[in-house]
């Protein structure tokens, strides 16, 4: 075996020197390197709570001060450090304290830091000098507001690592205490307190076209609630908001004298819950100062797991009780000088499928503090005549009781909006029946039957009606107005076996039969369920396409076809064309969908253009952006040979 010999000093000297010069002509010591975009504004927009690690605010004071790995190492020493007697900390350093205190307690679970967090960011944006006397580019205004809002729910955890404590009292800091004060009142809402809070902007939603959510200050949160008080108007507002309503409110705590607070350890603050549907904005240092609101997020939140997903096919195939007066409900406190818009579902449906239209309405600056959403829920195999008359009785009862004396002009603009069946009941809101439908059931004039005061009371509700005065405005979306071809012979006949019809209705009629001898024949076999009422041959619907619109009433369609071109000959699966279209009505849109279409933004678009109109508002771009893209979409059509229609005024 041969070794080799060892280089000579003067060659290992030529080898050290030759690899320098290679590794100068790669890199210097100093210098850059080309990255993508994406990889650039990350590195720009790093924090804590974008990506779990510090922002070059926070990393170059540390470097600066040589604290870096000391942090790392001792992590509660270095911060006591950064405070020192606490008087006199710039805005380095309190954003600095803020975001490295989230840091600390990220990794150490010790709420106390996060609350110290949201303390310094505080002081950051509202203390003297404040964050908001800085320059409005600066990144760190952003920073130091989510800090805040984020520290503050994290710092409020409740042991279940859910629910956020509102509560008086006194909290622990790094360097001393937090004296909380809870403004009891603004935990009041409409007949019911604020119980449990729940933190929502951890929450990623789903099943929504969009989340909508508005930066500011203040920690967003779903308030459940719990009944309080007693008396009619208590009573009243509860009947007309469900129990299991979440309430989307942010809640703010205030510290006036934060600079004192931490110098002195003894941080003191004024803490309130601001409801979304009460204000979106607060005035704090002589500044108005917008809220954090997550309002998607809270709705998303109460539909998780709710039970009104269970109940949609098992209500259609079960018996109810009679109609109810809390079956129209209110989705916030009724207050003067908004135009109630009235959802109501179709077949096997619930108020749960209007969400997305809820969503992207509700959220609409333009309409949010001028409409109000009210959801009519009712079993959806009754006959439609009944349904009929439970809202209408509803619709009367509530405006009755929210406005006696006729001062609210707003309550008598109200625009009810169908689905499918819910088309079908929304028209018979606007139609004045005189003896029609009781014509097609029987020729003994209804004067002369004999019943109960009760059952004759509910014949005659469901039978005889004028439209509703403070109706002005209709809209049929996917509406059989001529029936559904989907109401077969078939259909009808398994149906019939498993539909159970209400127990006050079944006895009403077999009573109607045994005093009244020409009524005989009417039986619970001859009792018909809403998909009876949606043949196309069956009376009921005859009846109602024959019967006209009250005059004054504004009425829109929105039709449903899956294709392109012409819409006449087509169906949405559920519905033809020529049953959903309807003579004379102010406008029809037609929207590529399949019939469950409430949910589609073509749909929703379109009667938020409706409620533009009704209210008197410009529609303004978005309305101009889609008739420019309606009109270039036909230009193409026609252009490829294809007949193009989206819109019959």
């Amino acid at each position: 075996m041969r070794l080799r010999p060892s280089p000579r000093p003067d060659q290992v000297v030529f080898l050290l020197l030759g690899a320098l010069l290679l590794a100068s002509a790669c890199a210097t010591p100093v210098g850059v390197t080309r990255v993508d975009t994406p990889e650039m504004y990350r590195s720009l927009t790093t924090s804590v709570l974008s990506t779990g690690e510090l922002s070059q605010y926070s990393e170059n004071l540390l470097t600066r001060l040589g604290l870096r790995q000391r942090f790392d190492e001792m992590p509660e020493a270095v911060l006591a450090g950064l405070r020192g007697p606490g008087a006199g900390l710039d805005q380095e350093y309190l954003i600095a304290l803020s975001e490295l205190s989230f840091f600390h307690a990220t990794k150490s679970g010790k709420q106390e830091y996060f609350l110290a967090s949201a303390v310094y960011a505080w002081a950051f944006l509202f203390g003297k000098p404040g964050g908001l006397d800085a320059d409005p580019l600066d990144p760190r205004l952003r920073l130091a507001a989510n800090l805040y809002n984020v520290g503050l729910a994290q710092g409020l955890l409740g042991s279940d690592g859910e629910s956020v404590e509102i509560e008086s009292g006194k909290r622990a800091l790094p360097f001393g205490s937090l004296e909380i004060d809870v403004d009891e009142e603004s935990l009041l809402w409409s007949g019911y307190r604020m119980s449990r809070f729940v933190a929502v902007m951890e929450f990623k939603v789903r099943g929504l076209l969009n989340r909508y959510r508005q930066a500011g200050i203040g920690t967003p949160l779903a308030a459940e609630l719990m009944a309080v008080g007693e008396g009619p108007e208590a009573e009243a507002a509860r009947k007309r908001i469900p129990p299991r309503h979440k309430v989307s409110v942010t809640a703010l705590l205030r510290m006036p004298d934060v600079e004192d607070g931490i110098a002195s350890g003894q941080v003191r603050g004024r803490m309130r819950i601001y409801s979304s549907d009460e204000t979106d904005h607060v005035e704090v240092a002589g500044r108005r100062v917008p809220l954090e609101l997550e309002p998607s997020a809270v709705l998303a939140y109460q539909l998780e797991g709710a039970p009104i997903w269970d109940t949609e096919l098992a209500a259609f195939f079960s018996a109810l009780r009679p109609p109810s007066p809390e079956s129209l409900l209110m989705l916030h406190p009724y207050r003067p000088g908004k135009v109630p818009v009235v959802l109501v579902h179709g077949t096997a449906s619930s108020p749960a499928r209007w969400a997305d239209m809820v969503n992207e309405l509700q959220n609409d600056p333009r309409l949010r503090n001028r409409i109000d959403f009210w959801l009519f829920s009712y079993n959806t195999s009754n006959p439609i005549l009944l349904s009929a008359s439970q809202l209408r009785a509803s619709l009367r009862r509530i405006v009755g009781e929210l406005d006696p004396k006729d001062k609210d002009p707003a309550l008598r603009q109200m625009v009810i909006i169908g689905h499918s069946q819910g088309g079908l009941l929304t028209r018979l809101m606007v139609t004045d029946s005189e003896d029609r439908f009781w014509a097609a059931v029987t020729n003994v004039p209804f004067d002369t039957i004999k019943a109960s005061p009760e059952i004759k009371t509910l014949i005659q509700d469901s039978f005889f009606f004028e439209p509703l005065p403070f109706v002005t405005r209709v809209v049929f979306i996917a509406t059989p107005h001529q029936g559904s071809f989907r109401a077969s012979s078939l259909v009808l006949k398994v149906l019939r076996k498993v539909i159970t019809a209400p127990v006050h209705l079944v006895s009403g009629f077999k009573e109607l039969g045994a005093e009244n001898e020409a009524l005989a024949s009417t039986s619970l076999e001859g009792l018909p369920n809403a998909v009876d009422n949606m043949s196309p041959n069956h009376r009921f619907v005859r009846t109602l396409s024959a019967s006209p619109i009250a005059p004054g009433v504004k009425a829109h369609s929105i039709v449903a076809v899956p294709n392109e071109g012409l819409p006449d000959g087509q169906n949405d699966g559920m519905v033809a064309y020529k049953s959903a279209h309807l003579d004379g009505v102010a406008s029809e849109k037609i929207v590529r969908s399949n019939h469950s279409t409430q949910s589609t933004p073509g749909t929703i678009q379109e009667v938020r253009r409706i409620l533009y109109e009704h209210l008197g508002i410009p529609c303004g771009l978005e309305c101009e952006v889609v008739e420019r893209v309606d009109a270039a979409e036909a230009s193409m059509s026609k252009t490829a040979g294809e007949p193009a229609g989206s819109c019959r005024p």
